[in-house]
């Protein structure tokens, strides 16, 4: 969304565009009907761009609206006389008193009363006044706007929202901007600002609000009728509000929206002026790829414009198209360019789900989804049955996996030499980025992914896993220790071997069992699995994939002759079996060893 424009147009170019009996038109001569009720003025504010700000003010002025301009006192003097020249041969275009303005301070709400006031005494006829800046475009003929505040030419086009309702603003203070002291530039003394603010909070300093005032927030750029403005400039409390509003957080966006509330007839509580903001407060610049969006939402005026983007100060203010069934008083709606913008917003904070990158790697448990897509990880399952892979590849709509984190190549489905995406089957490779490897395998690849896992493979996923809401696991706890049985090994290697799987498990058993499990979780330890095999693989089959059925040829299962006797070894070498469950009522011709 920043493809920019070249060069914006030079004066002649621009100056072409505008007839010249529109630049010397007298607004208060020559409007005509429903708007004729409607004369409008705008407040300009500006500080630099002067040059683009002068071709602003002429499309207000050819509009048909009076424009009084305060320049910053600190913008260059010499800027300053090359627009006034650009305006001088505008009867309809003023500038006020120039006075030093600071962001964040008392100082604009002062530069925007002065120039209101001008305003509204050299042209004592004017009925709504719009205020503005040196990088609003309008996007609609000025005649339109009018048509549109004729519609209802009571009503005060404002946002105004209840500081003590609802969070307006993108970061920083709600209400504590009214009740604490603000008495330095936060821009320039940034260390005083923020323990002056830490030190107000521990005492719990409070400032009083003046009697009668709601806090009320909202965008800076609103549309007053002369009458509420008039109000708002004559009260006679104003030098209250001002003194309270002097100490307060950024007043430009709470002075004149809370005094509304006080002298308003009625209030439409929006913004006539198109301006988004990002996460840290700041206005979006618009580019020419905006374009489209921005004759989509039918607003009259949009900031902030880039300075270069010749596409947009080409095209508009844009005229109504007659057979668009459009129109002059059109409703502003600026929802789908909102939608827009925060579906970017969302996208640039967040992420795309699984998607770890260098440019926006999340902060641990705050990522926008561990991975991407929903997965089934059985343990234990291939040690009872040798072809389960095979199996399963034919029960579930998934690509099956073997062992991917296992100790030797990782064995994806088809034992392919590289895997989905390029993904190396070398452990190496794998073991340095484990978490990287699998949320990579989930988003490259467009079915659920299934594999294997056991105690013997790299356990550095556990918590990864279990912490998960896309993982669906099913465990059977103890059998690591079939393969043993059947193992020609000497029996001290087993029961070594036999005590490390155990301890490795009980490891995985904490995760399992933790309260921060978000996990699909169904376990059962070895004894529970073999009392009813048929039953447990219907059950993970179903977990995996709700619209799978297991059917009745189940796969193979290792022989398990003589298990108990074998614990029982096990444990009279002294190995205390934990994960195994009780066999100690088994015989050597228990349930599960003619399965097959």
């Amino acid at each position: 969304m920043n493809v920019r424009g070249t060069l914006a147009p030079d004066a002649a170019t621009w100056n072409a565009r505008v007839p010249a009996a529109a630049r010397n038109h007298n607004p208060v001569a020559n409007n005509s009907g429903a708007s004729d009720a409607v004369r409008l003025g705008v407040v300009m504010l500006c500080h630099a761009a002067l040059d683009l700000a002068a071709r602003m003010a002429r499309i207000w002025a050819s509009g048909g609206a009076v424009v009084m301009i305060h320049v910053d006192s600190k913008a260059s003097k010499n800027d300053v006389a090359k627009m006034r020249s650009a305006l001088a041969d505008l009867d309809t275009v003023r500038f006020s008193h120039r006075i030093a303005c600071t962001w964040g301070d008392m100082s604009l709400v002062h530069a925007t009363q002065n120039a209101a006031r001008q305003l509204l005494d050299e042209w004592p006829d004017t009925t709504h006044v719009y205020l503005a800046s040196g990088a609003c475009l309008p996007l609609r003929p000025v005649s339109e706007l009018r048509a549109y505040l004729a519609q209802d030419p009571t009503a005060d086009h404002i946002e105004s929202v209840d500081a003590r309702e609802g969070r307006w603003t993108a970061g920083g203070f709600d209400m504590e901007r009214f009740l604490l002291w603000f008495p330095v530039d936060w821009r320039r003394r940034r260390i005083l600002f923020d323990r002056l603010v830490q030190v107000q909070r521990r005492l719990r300093i409070r400032r009083r609000l003046p009697a009668g005032l709601s806090p009320h927030l909202g965008s800076q750029w609103w549309c007053l009728t002369a009458s509420t403005l008039r109000a708002i400039l004559d009260d006679p409390r104003r030098s209250t509000f001002e003194a309270f509003f002097r100490f307060s957080w950024i007043p430009d966006e709470s002075y004149f929206q809370s005094l509304a509330r006080i002298h308003s007839i009625r209030i439409e509580n929006h913004s006539l002026t198109l301006a988004k903001f990002d996460p840290f407060g700041r206005p979006y610049l618009l580019y020419d790829d905006h374009l489209q969006l921005l004759a989509e939402s039918r607003c009259f005026v949009a900031r902030k414009i880039w300075a270069d983007a010749r596409g947009l100060y080409a095209h508009f203010p844009a005229t109504t198209d007659a057979g668009d069934g459009r129109d002059a008083a059109t409703q502003p709606d600026s929802s789908l360019m909102a939608s827009v913008f925060d579906r970017a917003v969302a996208r640039r904070r967040l992420g795309r789900p699984g998607l770890y990158m260098q440019s926006r790697f999340p902060a641990k448990d705050r990522e926008n989804g561990k991975t991407s897509a929903p997965y089934a990880v059985f343990q234990g399952f291939s040690d009872l049955f040798p072809q389960f892979e095979d199996w399963l590849a034919t029960r579930i709509d998934a690509d099956v996996h073997g062992h991917l984190l296992g100790p030797g190549e990782v064995e994806f489905s088809g034992r392919p030499e590289v895997g989905p995406g390029a993904l190396s089957t070398h452990p190496v490779l794998r073991d340095h980025d484990p978490q990287g490897f699998l949320s990579a395998l989930i988003r490259i690849t467009r079915r659920m992914q299934a594999f294997q896992f056991s105690p013997r493979d790299n356990q550095a996923l556990n918590w990864f896993i279990v912490t998960d809401p896309n993982a669906r696991l099913m465990v059977v706890t103890g059998a690591w220790v079939v393969p043993l049985l059947q193992s020609d090994m000497p029996f001290d290697d087993i029961r070594r071997v036999a005590a490390q799987l155990q301890r490795i498990e009980l490891d995985q058993q904490t995760a399992l069992r933790s309260v921060w499990v978000k996990a699909q979780v169904r376990s059962w330890d070895l004894s529970e699995f073999l009392d009813d095999p048929e039953r447990a693989l219907k059950t993970a089959v179903q977990m995996a994939d709700p619209r799978a059925e297991p059917g009745e040829d189940l796969p193979v299962m290792r022989d398990v002759a003589g298990l108990p006797d074998f614990l029982r070894r096990l444990r009279n070498a002294g190995l205390h079996q934990r994960v195994t469950g009780l066999f100690h009522e088994r015989s050597d011709s228990s349930k599960g060893g003619g399965l097959g």
